[in-house]
């Protein structure tokens, strides 16, 4: 297992470059420098200086991506330097890494910031798996790509080393991979500032109606006094939250699914003390005294979501998200650039890549409806409450703790237990 971060700062660019001449001969080693060069002046010029690239390489990426060939793999390295991102070819979008900068950029321009954060790195092909589906599925989509370019700041941070396990075959192959880990995507003010957070997986048509959303959530927090901020953030997520419940019930009761629960409605100001109707159930036995003390304390989210999970087993998820089958529909630019990053089949000239798509679309409908109602729910009830929602420092390490099941207090991300027997010298420990 492999736990390096590699570092590819702007001085190492021309050493890349002359790795590539194996792969991309016909690139003359003038040319590779004078791309170095023109990336290290644009990257410094924010997403106008990758328009500036794109104009000047204009008609060797649009020919490129108009048959299912890709640039040279000089322009390809270029572009994910200049992008900090991988497959920035097909995305065509800037990322900053400095969230100082990225705040800079909002408060000129006006744009909410959509904050990545991922185990490994984005411009690099081994980061998260969430991450690189990410880059395959809603970065290049055309419609979402255009929506980030023109109303978000974009920006990434690693939260840590992603874990990779190497297969070596002994015959000289090898298969690499990483494991475990977990992305998120975060909405914020030019502040820095959460609104929202969108965890995890979710297809292309939903993951464009939760960034319009928090695009007018941000605007409409923007023009409050102070004083109303938290008022209005409270009543934003309770909104929401009420709406995902009852979306999963209106899902459940398509399915045929009988003894549907009767949600409560979630109040707004969950600061409210409870009712008298709710605190006379403390008093209903004296036998097991805990049971109906703990039943009345808890929240009327947190009783809807309970009875909701309760009836949703893994074959019920699994048909709620065939009910949203056309949301995950992948477009060309995605599905072209599956097709370039595809092994190729051994001794067949059958092409799978349908079957491929087809499959990779059923795993991301389900991912979207459990996200969505199960994680995204969660994150509604702590903005609601206040939990730990106004620095995305601490709301991001409450996500990878409880949410995500990766604290930053275990260094193994739970693939150590210290109760498990492995019969290797130091349990395998290098």
């Amino acid at each position: 297992m492999e736990f390096k971060i590699f570092k590819y700062p702007f001085a190492l660019m021309l050493a890349s470059f002359s790795l590539l001449q194996t792969a991309d001969a016909q690139t003359p080693v003038a040319e590779i420098s004078k791309l170095s060069q023109e990336v290290s002046v644009l990257r410094k010029q924010g997403p106008s200086g990758l328009q500036l690239f794109l104009k000047s390489h204009r008609n060797t990426l649009d020919i490129n991506s108009s048959d299912a060939v890709l640039p040279s793999s000089a322009l390809r390295v270029a572009l994910d330097e200049l992008c900090q991102q991988r497959d920035c070819y097909a995305s065509r979008l800037y990322w900053y890494t400095d969230i100082e900068q990225a705040k800079a950029a909002a408060r000129t321009s006006g744009k909410p910031i959509l904050s990545l954060r991922l185990l490994g790195r984005l411009d690099q092909d081994l980061s998260c798996a969430n991450s690189r589906f990410f880059r395959v599925a809603l970065y290049p989509n055309g419609e979402i790509s255009k929506l980030l370019q023109d109303h978000f700041i974009l920006h990434w941070q690693s939260v840590r080393p992603v874990p990779k396990v190497t297969i070596d075959f002994g015959d000289g192959r090898k298969l690499e991979r990483t494991i475990t880990g977990n992305s998120i995507h975060y909405i914020l003010d030019a502040s820095g500032r959460p609104i929202d957070a969108i965890p995890g997986l979710y297809s292309p048509r939903e993951f464009l109606r939760q960034l319009q959303q928090a695009e007018v959530a941000v605007k409409d927090y923007s023009k409050l006094a102070k004083s109303d901020r938290e008022a209005f953030l409270r009543k934003y997520h309770s909104d929401r939250l009420n709406s995902i419940q009852a979306q999963w019930v209106a899902d459940l009761s398509r399915l045929g699914i009988q003894s549907l629960p009767k949600l409560v409605k979630v109040p707004s100001n969950p600061s409210q003390p409870p009712t008298a109707e709710r605190a006379s159930s403390l008093a209903v036995s004296k036998m097991r005294v805990e049971t109906p003390m703990l039943s009345a304390f808890q929240s009327d989210a947190e009783r809807n979501q309970n009875a909701l999970a309760e009836i949703t087993d893994q074959e019920v998820w699994n048909k709620i998200a065939q009910l949203y089958a056309a949301d995950v529909k992948l477009d060309q630019n995605s599905i072209s650039l599956i097709r370039a990053k595809k092994s190729q089949p051994v001794n067949t000239k059958e092409d799978n890549l349908p079957i491929i798509v087809k499959k990779f679309e059923t795993t991301m409908a389900l991912d979207t409806v459990r996200n969505e109602y199960m994680l995204h729910s969660q994150i509604h009830q702590w903005f609601m409450q206040g939990k730990q929602t106004s620095s995305v420092e601490a709301l991001n390490e409450q996500v990878y703790a409880q949410l995500f099941l990766t604290p930053s207090s275990d260094p193994w991300l739970g693939l150590f237990p210290s109760d498990s027997y492995s019969a290797i010298d130091n349990d395998g420990i290098r």
